[in-house]
């Protein structure tokens, strides 16, 4: 789909300046004003069956987001679904105004049945983003879409001649729930993932798009899966990264490429010269991610790229697929940012075992996240000093605290044979260094797998490899409560997620709990205040507690090591 600015509703020009990509005054500025009525939907994208999704107006998928830089975006969400719902602006640091994050449980309580509330976007940052819901696995039944924020002073403006989006997405038919329910259940002990029926390119089956001969393009792709990684490629065609997750990086050649759910990615693509044969656009699904295939399930999804749409002269397929030899890693960010020294480290096993209540879970550190009754922010915010202390955001709750302005390391070490693509809400992190086989993990004193400190490539969201490790810097500059988790939905569903408690002292200082939100809290039976379970000081009965893997099993479970021997 190609871009066309501003079909929403925009406001008077307001002056405002600016500080994150841009410290120069900005007077043409605007407030663009979306009117969201979140609804179910029937439709049938795959052309096999035909479901119940989740719309915006009667309408399904999403309009496209659009602003540039130095806009306000605002959208008044009003849920009329049987369930809550939540808005999170997936990228943005949201510095200063945490309560518009849309974290369920985590900055807010969501949006009961029949009400609604505003989520107020502060344009600071450029580049390619979406938004989607943030409750449970909600967005999997189709309330996501793009959101590009425009740079007037993009670096690459004068190399390319149009812009297009395209999305991948896996698509189920059952809904969210249902799903959810199964997989974290005593009927899936081994917590197998539910497969998608379909994959879907741009929300269709075997799109169609357009080069003019000579031009070229900025393609914006978006991985807005809930579980599966996409590598993508296209016939004939060669290509130059120029940005991933909204951060610039130097040009980078490359032939195919992988995104992970919820990574995005522009590339700059010369178009040929002559019009005699068109080409195919490739998207193929990781099949190492799957447990089971279908004979049904088309693993390979194209699009079609035509020159000229009058014949089918199509070149023949390069598609490579899973062979790919792309890494990330060799990326390097455009801005000449070098990593310093971390000011405080912390370390991160991520595991997927049978816990203390009977079911296979996703964790960190032995301890999955579940939700409290009192969002972590606001458990930040009402607590005083004691929101400096862990223990007040509950024994589920999974809080890190760091202080302000720290240089923060995260060593993720992965004992799981799969690979998680892992979010940080709030921050852009450098990577640092990543594992180069299985079985190599980071001790946070040997060096091992591949280390890079010159202008390391900005991501917020990274795939930490099965068996393996990634070590990610950041600076602690964002006072709020942000989550770290796996986005694989139903990973993070099952308790694959922690919480950074990011300066409490400055938080307090600058934010209160919004009285809405407090009240929609008050309507759920949740809370807006006090500790975990709502309560002052440490009495935290009632909050989820006793759920954990004991420390005298092993991070990898023994059938695991069997399973790899026999391979």
């Amino acid at each position: 789909m190609k871009l066309s600015l501003f079909t929403s509703n925009v406001l008077e020009p307001t002056q405002q300046l600016l500080f994150g990509s841009s410290d120069v005054a900005n007077t043409t500025s605007k407030h663009i004003v979306h009117d969201w009525n979140i609804s179910y939907v029937n439709v049938n994208p795959d052309g096999k069956f035909e479901r119940k999704v989740i719309g915006v107006n009667g309408q399904w998928p999403l309009p496209i987001v659009e602003a540039k830089l130095g806009d306000t975006v605002i959208i008044h969400a009003h849920n009329t679904l049987d369930w809550p719902t939540s808005l999170h602006a997936h990228g943005l640091y949201q510095n200063g105004s945490a309560q518009q994050d849309g974290a369920y449980a985590v900055t807010e309580c969501g949006i009961p049945p029949g009400a609604s509330r505003t989520y107020e976007y502060k344009i600071e940052q450029v580049g390619t983003y979406w938004i989607h819901s943030h409750v449970q696995a909600q967005y999997l039944d189709g309330l996501r879409t793009p959101f590009i924020i425009h740079d007037p002073e993009d670096p690459y403006r004068n190399n390319y001649d149009e812009e297009i989006v395209i999305t991948l997405s896996d698509w189920y038919h059952k809904d969210s729930r249902t799903n959810a329910k199964w997989f974290l259940s005593k009927e899936n002990p081994d917590a197998d993932e539910p497969v998608p029926q379909s994959g879907l390119i741009s929300d269709q089956l075997n799109p169609s798009y357009k080069f003019e001969p000579g031009k070229t393009y900025r393609l914006r792709i978006i991985n807005i899966s809930g579980f599966i990684t996409y590598y993508f490629s296209i016939d004939g065609h060669e290509f130059d990264i120029i940005e991933v997750d909204g951060a610039y990086t130097e040009p980078y050649r490359a032939k195919n490429v992988y995104l992970t759910a919820a990574q995005r990615m522009s590339v700059l693509i010369k178009a040929k010269d002559t019009t005699d044969v068109n080409y195919l656009i490739h998207a193929d699904m990781d099949a190492n991610q799957l447990d089971d295939i279908p004979d049904d399930l088309q693993l390979n999804l194209t699009a079609l790229l035509y020159y000229d749409a009058s014949h089918d002269n199509f070149a023949p397929s390069e598609d490579i697929g899973l062979k790919s030899a792309f890494d990330d890693f060799n990326l390097r960010s455009l801005a000449n940012v070098h990593a310093v020294e971390p000011d405080a480290t912390l370390n991160l096993t991520v595991e997927q075992q049978v816990v203390t209540d009977g079911l296979n879970r996703g964790m960190i550190n032995r301890i999955p996240f579940i939700s409290s009754p009192t969002p972590t922010l606001f458990t930040e915010l009402t607590t005083g000093i004691l929101a400096n202390n862990s223990k007040v955001y509950g024994p589920q709750g999974n809080a890190y605290i760091t202080k302000h302005l720290d240089m923060i390391e995260l060593v993720v070490n992965n004992y799981d044979e799969d690979g998680h693509p892992f979010h940080m809400h709030g921050h852009k992190f450098q990577v640092v260094a990543r594992s180069t086989e299985e079985y190599q993990w980071y001790d946070g004193v040997n060096r091992v797998g591949k280390w890079n400190l010159e202008k390391p490539v900005y991501r917020d969201t990274i795939r930490v490899q099965g068996y393996g490790f990634a070590v990610l810097r950041y600076r602690s500059d964002n006072p709020g409560a942000w989550l770290f988790h796996c986005h694989i939905d139903w990973h993070f569903f099952s308790g694959m997620g922690v919480v950074l408690i990011e300066a409490p002292d400055q938080a307090q200082k600058r934010m209160s709990v919004d009285p809405l939100l407090a009240e929609q809290c008050r309507q759920q039976g949740m809370f807006s205040s006090g500790n975990a379970a709502g309560k002052k000081g440490l009495d935290l009965s009632g909050a989820p507690s006793g759920i954990y893997l004991p420390e005298d099993k092993p991070l990898i479970p023994p059938d695991d090591d069997e399973d790899d021997d026999e391979e």
